[in-house]
């Protein structure tokens, strides 16, 4: 009897574990289902993005050669710009002004073609009379002292002083430039001078050498704001002094600063570039408009950018020196520098 028992349960754990068994192996083949068709919506997930990435860059290759390939190409597609863009774009004027304790050193009035990829700088001197009667005259009516009232105020002098009718104006904190500097790793210069210039009052402290060098964001601001040493020697008469010797520095750096800031390995640099222009600018043009531009400046010849100082002599008009532009030379030059126009053109044959 107790035999037949245990045959019984050995029985029924035998047929338990055949259950088992056979619910093990069903077990498996679902999960081997399972993945089998995982994996086969797994490749065809991979194909479609496959596909997507083939399509996406096929289209993106397609509009970097309608827009005329290389770097400008690159650009133009990058900032969803077409082949139609270039037409619609017009000559851009923009005054340039470099402020430092709300005063501006630097004033120029820099224009891009983008059609004919030219470009023009013409620097205003600090100093340059703003009012009608120079028997009156008085240092606010220097077109920099105009600057302390509003930007609006210098750029309502410029147009009138030259004829042109620039809306924009854009002033650029000192500090900017050494954080672009920086940014772009440095700017190769050739110091014209030998420049050691100290002013407490500004905090200012210029010690720079002479030749071609890699300035910083620091070394970078001194150049452009010297203008004469501590035993007052400034820069030779050729290369024009004091004031305008500062300009043509000014006008030279920032070609090269362009000129580098547009190099390849900058490109991507671009928007952190415009996010220091934005925190360290007063101005009324719109960012959006600036990067319609950029795309066709990196095809500028920086050798060919024409540079000029306004027309005029310093003169010392009731115990002020001033600088009083010339009206006939500077139309002829507003003609040749923003419209295109030589004074030959106009001349009967």
């Amino acid at each position: 009897m107790g035999v037949n028992i245990l045959i019984m349960k050995k029985d029924v754990i035998s047929e338990e574990q055949k259950v088992e068994e056979r619910l093990s192996r069903k077990q498996k083949r679902i999960e081997k289902k399972k993945k089998s068709k995982v994996r086969k919506i797994v490749k065809i997930t991979l194909l479609i993005i496959l596909l997507l990435i083939v399509g996406v860059a096929g289209a993106f290759t397609y509009k970097v050669y309608k827009n005329g390939w290389g770097l400008s190409g690159l650009l133009s597609t990058i900032v969803g710009q077409d082949e139609k863009k270039l037409e619609q774009l017009d000559r851009f004027n923009v005054l340039l002004m470099g402020e430092s304790l709300n005063l501006t050193d630097t004033i120029i009035i820099a224009s891009y073609d983008p059609k004919l990829q030219d470009v023009s700088m013409l620097s205003i001197p600090r100093d340059t009379f703003t009012g009608i009667n120079k028997k009156k005259a008085t240092a606010f009516q220097k077109i920099n002292a105009l600057y302390q009232s509003s930007p609006e105020k210098t750029l309502e002098a410029v147009n009138k002083i030259t004829g042109l009718d620039i809306k924009y104006y854009l002033c650029v904190d000192t500090k900017a430039l050494r954080e672009i500097v920086n940014e772009i790793g440095g700017v190769y210069f050739d110091v014209p001078i030998d420049m050691k210039y100290d002013d407490k009052k500004q905090n200012l402290h210029i010690n720079v050498r002479a030749g071609y060098q890699l300035l910083d964001g620091d070394k970078a601001e001194q150049v452009v704001r010297f203008r004469h040493n501590n035993d007052g020697t400034t820069y030779s008469s050729e290369y024009g002094q004091e004031d305008l010797g500062r300009m043509r520095t000014q006008r030279e750096f920032l070609k090269t600063v362009a000129k580098q800031t547009l190099k390849a390995q900058n490109v991507f640099k671009i928007n952190s570039i415009l996010d220091i222009y934005k925190n360290n600018v007063t101005t009324n043009l719109d960012m959006d408009l600036v990067k319609q531009y950029i795309p066709y400046a990196v095809n500028i010849n920086m050798d060919e950018i024409e540079t000029e100082t306004l027309p005029g002599e310093p003169e010392k008009c009731n115990g002020v020196w001033l600088f009083i532009h010339n009206n006939e030379e500077t139309e002829l030059m507003v003609n040749k520098l923003f419209r295109g126009i030589n004074s030959g053109e106009n001349e009967e044959i």
